[in-house]
């Protein structure tokens, strides 16, 4: 397993299907899986009982039906098929990546390549509509950039002052520009 990975490569917590109230932890570190359950219940008969914790190496949890059952019908089937990937050594490196470099790599990406790449995942669809990435675009695609420019984009956004054609962008910008001299003419009086 990579050492640069945290010590702590997945958590999530839920609870338990219906009519269910109990609580559940699933917790991936490095070298174990850790399952915690809460009951939670009314009954009598539950009241004392006490939190509950399964630990089990990662090599372990791959023969455990038993636990891979549990969080299959907790989690999802989704879940069971990440945690089974991190325990078998697939790590999905690009999620563990800090948005900042994420937004650097795409601003390298031709635009088919960052509309296809939108597409994937709601992270990359957040990341690909980013002001901070569209910003990093226009700036990689124009000589200089005027405050008016800075302007305009944080009135309607990077992206679509990109998409936006030069005569309708400078049309936009001297209308912003007549109608900030009138708002300072109205002012004087």
């Amino acid at each position: 397993m990579a050492s640069w990975l945290p010590e702590t490569l997945f958590e999530i917590v839920g609870q338990g299907p219906a009519p269910s109230k109990d609580y559940y932890q699933l917790l991936v570190t490095r070298s174990e899986i850790i399952f915690r359950w809460w009951k939670i219940s009314l009954r009598s008969e539950y009241r004392s009982s006490k939190p509950g914790e399964t630990k089990e190496t990662h090599e372990d949890f791959l023969e455990n039906s038993h636990l891979q059952i549990q969080i299959a019908l907790i989690f999802g089937a989704r879940i069971l098929d990440y945690v089974f990937n991190m325990c078998e050594g697939k790590f999905d490196f690009l999620e563990r990546l800090s948005d900042d470099l994420l937004l650097y790599i795409i601003s390298y990406l031709d635009l088919e390549d960052i509309a296809r790449l939108s597409q994937t995942s709601r992270r990359f669809a957040k990341l690909c509509t980013s002001d901070i990435l569209w910003e990093q675009i226009v700036q990689s695609s124009c000589d200089t950039i005027t405050s008016d420019m800075r302007a305009l984009a944080k009135d309607i956004g990077w992206r679509h002052m990109f998409f936006t054609n030069k005569l309708q962008l400078q049309r936009q910008l001297r209308k912003r520009k007549q109608m900030h001299e009138s708002l300072g003419e109205n002012q004087l009086f």
